[in-house]
């Protein structure tokens, strides 16, 4: 089975799962998993990356700006990667995010969020309106989140690095759609990542349904009445999956199982349903979603949907650290002026001298660690301002008015990723110019006299 194989206790497992399906599972670990990416719909569509991909791309049915490629190729290693364009992310796992309700406007929480794949689609999906707070207990990993999130343009979020039980402390009621992708022992993962069949060896399932039974009950807390908790997993694992659901069932006599997908909708055939006889033989059990890699070109998930019922409680407010804004003056009131996009005064904060665009509905976050709180616009040094990464990012070519655009596949763009300085431009003005990417921002660069000096963001820098 490509150089490793499955544990016996395992492979048991799933025959009580599957009975005479078992063969056809366990003959698809012979086969090389399904490599994906999803399009950035902050900066492009589905149609015109069709036009421009840099691989060869095939749909994925049930996602509507999922893609598979080739695992040959290397997206990642193209300039429209570091243009935010795309998320390299396997197949099945895109389904989560894509299936939360969220409206325009909305509070919406991915509470277990690095390093980003999910949260990177909430925010596409909000499109700027809302707030995002996107989270994760682990700061090394929030580090990863935030670069994410701020490559693909998202003006909106607030990332974060805390315990659950500390955010509903300061929550409470608040959000409409709530995302938890649950740490689970990761049984749908075992053809991807052969690696991971070792911690599942080591901690198995009961350790994981411990540790989801105790992030679940603050994420329901953080709930509205009437909103949407989609909780999954990368897991097979009944423990888990349909156990867990019951745990919320039993303790939470407010939150109910509500379909997730219409079951006439021909994009998730292969799809299967949870299993009531997990569930006390709840028939609602069916509502949750099972995915198979012998099923569908995607490795193995479990996605179920709970709504909080309505309530006559008044919401907690938690908007009671909004800043009164700033009045902004000398190069960053100019810069301000020069960016097509808007940019209201009172959602405007100086904090360590860096000026932050907060988002509509901005929560107080006093005491808790956070690591991004809105748009990172620039820093203000004396009379300077100099514009952020996280600002490139979020723009797009026609909302600035210096632009120097290179060929997506010539050396200077690759020399630019690299952040080397560039010599002998003249299609721009002298001051900050907008680097892009057949129109794509990559990051700034000052120009004078014809010699760009390079101001991508050196931590981003392309390494090969």
């Amino acid at each position: 089975m490509d150089g490793f194989d499955l544990p016996q206790s395992f492979k048991d497992k799933m025959g009580k799962l599957l009975g005479d399906e078992l063969s056809g599972f366990l003959d698809c670990y012979s086969k090389e998993h399904k490599a994906g990416l999803r399009v950035n719909t902050l900066k492009t569509t589905p149609g015109e990356f069709e036009k421009i991909s840099p691989v060869e791309i095939r749909k994925i049915k049930w996602i509507p700006n999922g893609y598979y490629y080739d695992p040959d190729n290397q997206p990642a290693k193209h300039p429209y990667y570091y243009a935010g364009l795309y998320y390299i992310q396997e197949p099945s796992a895109m389904t989560p995010a894509s299936l939360l309700p969220i409206k325009k406007g909305g509070r919406v929480l991915d509470l277990c969020a690095a390093p980003g794949g999910k949260t990177t689609e909430l925010g596409a999906r909000l499109a700027g309106s809302g707030v995002l707070v996107t989270n994760d207990i682990s700061n090394s990993r929030a580090k990863a989140l935030l670069k994410n999130v701020e490559l693909f343009g998202i003006k909106n979020a607030i990332v974060i690095s805390e315990a659950p039980n500390r955010l509903a402390e300061r929550f409470d009621g608040w959000f409409d759609s709530i995302l938890v992708d649950a740490p689970c022992s990761g049984e749908g993962m075992f053809r991807k990542s052969h690696a991971i069949i070792k911690n599942w060896e080591q901690y198995g399932t009961g350790y994981y349904a411990g540790l989801q039974r105790e992030i679940l009950p603050s994420a329901i807390k953080m709930l509205r009445p009437g909103g949407y908790l989609l909780y999954s997993t990368c897991t097979f694992s009944t423990d888990e999956d349909e156990g867990t659901c019951k745990f919320i069932l039993d303790n939470f006599p407010d939150m109910h199982l509500v379909p997730a997908i219409r079951d006439d909708d021909e994009a998730y055939s292969g799809f299967c349903r949870g299993l009531p006889e997990y569930l006390d033989g709840r028939e609602e059990a069916a509502y949750a979603l099972r995915i198979y890699p012998h099923r569908v070109e995607g490795e193995g998930h479990f996605i179920a949907l709970f709504r909080k019922s309505e309530s006559s409680n008044e919401l907690t407010n938690a908007e009671n650290g909004r800043s009164k804004g700033v009045k902004l003056g000398g190069q960053a009131a100019e810069f301000m002026k020069r960016i097509g996009f808007d940019v209201p005064q009172e959602r405007l904060v100086i904090r360590d001298n860096r000026l932050y665009l907060l988002p509509e509905h901005m929560p107080s976050l006093d005491g808790l660690r956070i690591l991004r709180s809105g748009l990172l616009l620039g820093e203000i040094r004396q009379d300077r301002f100099e514009p952020s990464q996280a600002l490139a990012c979020a723009l797009k070519a026609e909302e600035y008015d210096n632009i120097l655009d290179l060929d997506p596949e010539g050396q200077e763009v690759i020399r630019y990723l690299k952040c080397e300085s560039l010599d002998e431009i003249r299609d721009a003005a002298d001051g900050y110019v907008l680097v892009t990417c057949k129109g794509f921002p990559l990051g700034w660069g000052k120009l004078s006299g014809g010699r760009l000096k390079n101001k991508y963001l050196p931590g981003w820098r392309m390494m090969t």
